[in-house]
């Protein structure tokens, strides 16, 4: 076999990108630990105290900063603020001393009565033709209101005769 190949290792072409791949892979590896290593060595947060006026930002103890300003005296003593109270003249039963309202029984019964009242009608001479009938094809408004009237005191009966047979049923019991 004189024209025959040497039988050697063919490359296989998966392999081959398989292990470029790979080697990608480890060298962005390497690379983010780098760069999350100076991250974390450079970065430090900085904490703002609440308790001290006026924000001042106080560097942590393991951290020193290179330019400091020098230090300022702060004041022990609690900052009060001036509350300015509300005087409204057209309300001024309405509202204490602090600019808080007070309790209202009268504006509560409004909204109580203004909840249960229906929404105003944008058409009233509809509502007059409902409610007298004067649509062909359409019962008046009072009828229905009647019936459903009727409606609600036969259901309301025998309610109260079911409750008052079991109150009975337990009474004889007992």
């Amino acid at each position: 076999m004189a024209g025959a190949k040497k039988k050697g290792k063919v490359a296989d072409p998966i392999s081959e990108r398989a292990s470029a791949l790979s080697s990608q892979i480890a060298a962005l590896e390497a690379e983010i630990k780098k760069i999350d290593s100076q991250l974390q060595s450079t970065a430090k947060p900085k904490l703002r105290s609440t308790a001290l006026p006026r924000g001042e930002i106080i560097p942590r103890a393991v951290e020193k900063p290179a330019l400091a300003p020098p230090p300022k005296k702060i004041s022990t003593e609690p900052v009060f603020e001036e509350i300015k109270t509300v005087q409204a003249t057209d309300d001024a039963g309405l509202y204490n001393e602090l600019g808080v309202r007070k309790y209202d029984l009268p504006a509560l019964w409004k909204r109580l009565k203004h909840f249960f009242s229906g929404p105003a009608t944008n058409n009233p001479r509809l509502v007059n033709y409902l409610a007298a009938g004067g649509v062909h094809g359409l019962r008046p408004l009072r009828y229905e209101k009647r019936v459903a009237r009727n409606r609600f005191i036969v259901f309301t009966a025998i309610l109260f005769l079911i409750l008052l047979g079991i109150i009975l049923v337990f009474a004889n019991h007992h």
